[in-house]
């Protein structure tokens, strides 16, 4: 898969957040966005995961046969994770897994149970997520996006509320299902995009 930037910029109100980036992401390639608070990291995110529309400028997805994708198919071919995002806190683990993977089906070879496993959070399976601590959230986030069987993973700092058990954890749920996906991680703590081979650093597109 691929997804191209073009002049994309983003406003709000009267100041510019970013301006005219134009970029290819690229299939079995790994990216970061880096840059101060307040530079438009998770906004940029949110942008190439089409859940924000550009002020100006266009975002381009585009299968592997390079026919360009419907909206339905962007969903369906994209996983996104970021702190601020909601899940349905009234369900247990065990339901919100099937709730989730009614809509995308998780990697080939993994079934809830083994999913649940790979959380580490086997003892806390029926409890409601809302009784969670903010890190096994964090965890069930992370397992929603990275177990999705989807072509593109989006992350947005994803060892926020992680200790450092949850952050070898995530290491290494990136090195064994990473792999030949399309990756962009937003953050500037190195041990997020220890994997990433190229940087886009918001402060050049201002």
């Amino acid at each position: 898969m691929k997804i191209n930037l073009e002049q994309v910029s983003k406003r709000f109100q009267r100041y510019w957040i970013f301006k005219d980036i134009s970029f290819s992401f690229q299939s079995g390639n790994a990216y970061c966005l880096l840059g101060a608070n307040g530079s438009g990291k998770s906004t940029l995110m949110r942008v190439v995961a089409g859940m924000q529309n550009p002020s100006r400028g266009k975002v381009h997805y585009f299968g592997n046969n390079e026919k360009a994708l419907t909206t339905q198919e962007i969903f369906s071919n994209i996983s996104f994770c970021a702190p601020g995002m909601e899940i349905v806190e009234e369900l247990t683990l065990q339901e919100f897994l099937a709730f989730h993977f009614s809509f995308k089906q998780p990697l080939p070879g993994l079934s809830i149970n083994d999913i649940i496993t790979l959380t580490g959070l086997q003892n806390a399976v029926d409890k409601p997520i809302g009784d969670y601590s903010s890190g096994m959230k964090q965890r069930v986030k992370l397992a929603q996006a990275i177990f999705s069987d989807t072509p593109v993973l989006l992350l947005d700092e994803p060892c926020t509320n992680l200790d450092q058990q949850g952050v070898e954890q995530y290491r290494s749920w990136m090195e064994q299902y990473g792999q030949n996906r399309l990756i962009v991680v937003a953050s500037n703590d190195p041990r997020e995009y220890f994997f990433c081979k190229e940087q886009i650093v918001l402060e050049d597109y201002k």
